[in-house]
């Protein structure tokens, strides 16, 4: 992925003030954070860096007497997943009490000690999101064998390493479009499917919810749409997401806090939607809505 590194200089120096001002700039979009003796360095993703942005930040700062400047460089493209790629991440187990045995099985192909799961993934993540090791994941995936899923049309947005895309195809989903801003995702989830030999009904495209612009008709609308993406993509998505799914259609969004919930609740509803689960692991949410048939 591509990142800017945005370095912060905060006169006096203060942690208070950094620790504010990270939780500030992660509202819009900025990912990873680590304090300097000059103040922070952030890193956002270039496609979603903005200057306006940054400035409602610093403008809406509540210490009061603090100066804060920024310079913006393009960070080196690093593997950020290079020690999973070489020495493969640990396996995820999600299992139920009431099961007789797991539900579903996550792991890299390097792993042999694996148990016997109702659902066995083989995934190779290369700078993508998605092992099942985030709550987020892990929330989808329960919720998803849960689901009338077979025989339907799924989307799967942002799809990652395409963890999603393939559980919903081991269900039985009869077509997947699976999207990704992310070239090295893109690129890894198409191998990833091939890991796990799907090479039928899975649509992998690279770009944003612009490729859903042909899903309107209702006969390419999709019965189930997914996100496992940051609350502002899903805010400035809604509009795109309602008109991509059928009527009577489900949209299970993850990727925020719990915080978030209302916010994202008012947009889902002003666009037709209504609420039929929520969950949460820790500070982060899963709603599952579904759209009127109006």
């Amino acid at each position: 992925m591509k990142y800017f590194e945005v370095k912060f200089a905060i006169t006096p120096p203060s942690q208070d003030a950094s620790d504010i001002l990270s939780a500030m700039l992660a509202e819009v979009g900025f990912e990873a954070f680590e304090p300097t003796p000059e103040g922070l360095t952030a890193w956002v993703q270039q496609a979603f860096f903005s200057q306006e942005a940054i400035s409602s930040v610093l403008e809406a700062f509540p210490m009061s007497g603090m100066d804060i400047s920024y310079v913006v460089e393009e960070a080196p493209d690093e593997n950020w997943n290079q020690q999973w790629e070489e020495e493969g991440f640990r396996p995820i187990i999600i299992t139920d009490d009431s099961a007789d045995m797991p539900l579903i099985a996550i792991h890299d192909v390097s792993h042999t000690d694996i148990p016997t799961a109702r659902y066995d993934i083989s995934i190779h993540p290369r700078q993508a999101f998605g092992t099942g090791s985030h709550e987020t994941t892990r929330m989808i995936l329960r919720q998803l064998l849960s689901l009338p899923i077979k025989g339907s049309r799924v989307i799967d947005a942002g799809t990652g390493t395409g963890i999603l895309a393939i559980m919903c195809k081991m269900l039985g989903a009869s077509h997947v479009l699976a999207y990704d801003i992310d070239e090295w995702s893109v690129d890894n989830a198409k191998d990833n499917l091939l890991l796990n030999h799907i090479s039928d009904g899975v649509e992998v495209l690279l770009g944003d919810s612009s490729v859903l612009n042909g899903c309107n008709a209702p006969h390419q609308q999709a019965s189930l749409l997914i996100a496992n993406i940051n609350r502002n993509i899903l805010l400035g998505d809604m509009s795109v997401f309602a008109q991509s799914i059928e009527a009577g259609g489900l949209l299970l969004l993850s990727g925020f806090y719990v915080d978030d919930v209302p916010m994202l609740l008012d947009s889902a509803m002003a666009h037709g939607f209504t609420l039929s689960h929520q969950q949460e692991d820790g500070d982060w949410a899963l709603l599952l809505l579904k759209k009127g048939n109006s």
